[in-house]
């Protein structure tokens, strides 16, 4: 190997990867995939798995299920139990039972005495046409409660809450005679109030959404259903909504910042989410803008989809959401989490992490929920006929939290390191080629400063002679791509344009996680989010291209025009948090 003499380099041994693979036991399922977590029920519908922990620590899940399809007539909500923190459930119990009414979308609350309430939908004026058509029935009607003072072993009879008429009403297709409205998540405590987020539609069906919160100050101590007070909010007759954002403004979900102020986050087919402020408790809120990571900054991206987001026990924020531009129900696959830190009245999120992933890319997971019990973290899901749970890694939640503090290079799994002025035109031997079949993913790490970003520059091969391996270089875009290849077909992503600039040092990050078959890049500390240009800024690799691993000599820069000051490489795909982590500490 030839060293110039300001450069050092050393191998380290192959590390076990924890989570994915056993040494001599066969494979460990990766708890990100859910096909790995708990089945809460199973049946030919089922959404919307929203869990309360009760006082004896059981938690109680409460959802909206049917033996038919989503919106079928039979469709009611139910809840079942479990004593040991989701891993086995009881026997539903219906809360509304199936007949001839849709009961949908119930949303739980506990109150101090351990009474649990839920909130939903229910179609009690039996609408099923418009303008003579047979119609979907399941966001018509009032909004009712029931309640349990057993757990959710038993259920109250059914309570109405009064949902005030506003213009949204009136101009709807029954002209405020029959309400079209849903909700999504769970309500929030502050201030001694309790409040849940509801969305009407000025249309049938889907269109002129808006978002409306429901408050009451007294249900957290008082007993008798028939004596608690509500309130609509905001206050007049407009809801939450941009009118520049177009029709669909829907899925409102809150979480309170502080004594009176509240956060709002929301679904919109312009690819990204929109968000909102209230510092007087809800009666007013400031114009909904694209959600962003910071005030001012990188927009989020995500198509109609439950954006959702909690805050935790201990004072923080997560938002789950798909990281990707689209405009449909589709493209729900990955999940993504973000962590938030509140700062002067606005929250700050981090780059996102996969959360949770299924092998099928066309599988839609959404409408989770958050569950905290003895220092664990739990998330729900459902794609829609099976409800799950599944446990989160607290490493990877940790890691949200820190990202702008963390500054500490990444060891486990490292095989490669190579630092020096100028490393370029060198060969590395490793002890085994990346790209393994078998293996959980890899990670390449480079810091380069390109004199220019002309096309075919390569900073790393290892590509045996039939063109199987891995291979980084730069593009006709100015971008850097890598492509993996088993020597018969190949696949291919780069960084988003703009990112790099000529005689500037740039901290690039390519990461290929197995898992979920995911291939991305984190420049200078940011997630490549595919920008203005593309709908993604990641790609799944195909499912028939698994072994890319090439030659273990590995050649660094064989014609790149600039130089190299820092290569790695790791046997396992590094969080977004670490490569983050890395980037920090090479400054």
């Amino acid at each position: 190997m030839l060293m110039s003499s300001t450069a050092w380099w050393r191998i380290v041994a192959l590390t076990a990867v924890a989570g994915m693979a056993a040494s001599g036991a066969g494979e460990v399922r990766d708890r990100r995939d859910i096909s790995s977590g708990a089945v809460i029920y199973r049946h030919g519908y089922c959404d919307q798995p929203y869990v309360v922990v009760c006082k004896n620590g059981a938690w109680l899940c409460v959802f909206t299920t049917g033996a038919g399809h989503e919106g079928d007539v039979r469709q009611y909500i139910a809840a079942t139990r479990s004593e040991d923190a989701g891993h086995a459930w009881s026997e539903p119990v219906p809360i509304e039972p199936p007949g001839d009414v849709e009961a949908s979308w119930a949303m739980p609350l506990i109150v101090p005495s351990g009474r649990v309430y839920v909130f939903y939908v229910y179609n009690g004026d039996r609408v099923r046409t418009l303008a003579g058509k047979g119609i979907r029935a399941d966001m018509l009607g009032w909004y009712c409660l029931r309640y349990s003072d057993d757990g959710g072993r038993t259920w109250s009879q059914r309570h109405r809450i009064p949902i005030r008429t506003t213009a949204c009403d009136r101009s709807n297709d029954w002209q405020g005679q029959v309400q079209i409205l849903w909700g999504i998540g769970k309500p929030v405590v502050f201030d001694g109030t309790a409040m849940f987020a509801l969305t009407k539609l000025g249309r049938y069906m889907l269109d002129d959404g808006e978002g409306w919160f429901v408050r009451s100050d007294n249900i957290l101590t008082e007993s008798d259903p028939e004596r608690i007070r509500w309130e609509l909010l905001p206050d007049g007759e407009q809801g939450v909504r941009n009118a520049a954002f177009g029709s669909i403004q829907e899925e409102h979900n809150i979480v309170p910042l502080g004594p009176e102020d509240l956060f709002c986050m929301y679904r919109t087919t312009m690819g990204w989410p929109a968000s909102s402020y209230s510092h007087d408790g809800g009666r007013t809120w400031t114009e909904p803008q694209p959600a962003t990571y910071t005030p001012g900054g990188q927009t989020f991206k995500h198509p109609r989809a439950c954006p959702r987001i909690w805050k935790t026990t201990a004072g923080r924020y997560l938002f789950w959401f798909h990281n990707n531009g689209g405009k449909t129900f589709d493209d729900r696959n990955p999940a993504w989490v973000s962590g938030g830190i509140e700062r002067n009245g606005d929250i700050h999120w981090s780059q996102p992490e996969i959360l949770l992933y299924d092998a099928d890319p066309k599988t839609r997971i959404s409408y989770p929920d958050l569950i905290e019990q003895d220092g664990r973290t739990f998330i729900t899901e459902t794609q829609k006929t099976i409800a799950r749970v599944h446990e989160i890694d607290p490493n990877l939640l940790a890691g949200l939290w820190s990202q702008g503090k963390a500054g500490i290079v990444a060891r486990r799994g490292l095989v490669a390191e190579v630092t020096g002025l100028d490393i370029g035109r060198q060969r590395l031997r490793l002890p085994r080629a990346i790209g393994q079949a078998e293996g959980p993913g890899f990670t390449i790490e480079v810091v380069a400063r390109f004199d220019d970003l002309s096309q075919g520059q390569v900073i790393l091969d290892s590509r045996s002679d039939d063109g199987r391996g891995v291979c980084v270089g730069t593009t006709e875009r100015q971008t850097i791509e890598v492509v993996l290849s088993d020597g018969k077909s190949s696949t291919s992503w780069d960084c988003d344009t703009g990112l790099l600039q000529p005689r500037r040092s740039s901290h690039v990050v390519i990461t290929y996680d197995a898992g979920p078959r995911i291939l991305v890049f984190v420049v200078d500390g940011t997630l490549c989010d595919g920008g203005s240009q593309r709908q993604f800024g990641w790609t799944r690799g195909p499912a028939d291209i698994c072994d890319f691993a090439g030659t273990s000599e590995v050649s660094i820069a064989p014609s790149l025009r600039g130089r190299l000051g820092l290569v790695r490489l790791y046997n396992r795909p590094l969080r977004t948090s670490e490569a983050i982590g890395n980037f920090r500490a090479s400054r």
